[in-house]
């Protein structure tokens, strides 16, 4: 059995800080949090690039601080193959396209804003990897 180092308080406090972010970009700048809209917005460079790079670099420096803090990053273990890695990858990045955004976008900004479509995106986000992780566990033995 596989032991899993369950933090409710963390995880709280990071959901409050992402809520809070996402908030406050949408009242000061009247923009939401995102990310792929974010970085698809840097390609090619507009107007709006200073604030789209400030969040980016907002994103890394968080990361950066997290290893600073802590000491290293936390084990992440993947039974994965790269392949398989990289074809996951591109399919999320499809669905991010196909789906005028990413979980971050609809689920954190389109259900606080109580957008239709981010909820309804957000419900299929949810339903697709619950029966990606039932076939992968249950039917292929992953």
């Amino acid at each position: 059995m596989e032991i899993v180092n369950f933090t409710p308080i963390p995880a709280l406090i990071g959901g409050l800080i992402i809520g809070l972010a996402a908030t406050l970009l949408m009242w000061l700048n009247g923009r939401i949090a995102g990310i792929s809209g974010i970085l698809g917005g840097l390609l090619p460079p507009g107007s709006d690039a200073p604030w789209r790079l400030a969040f980016v670099a907002g994103l890394v420096c968080g990361g950066l601080a997290y290893v600073l803090v802590t000491g290293g990053l936390p084990a992440i273990v993947s039974t994965a193959s790269t392949p398989m890695l990289i074809f996951g990858g591109l399919l999320v990045g499809y669905g991010t396209r196909m789906g005028s955004g990413c979980t971050s976008g609809h689920g954190v900004c389109g259900i606080g804003r109580l957008s239709p479509r981010g909820m309804v995106s957000t419900v299929i986000y949810i339903g697709v990897a619950a029966i990606t992780v039932f076939i992968t566990q249950h039917v292929l033995g992953a």
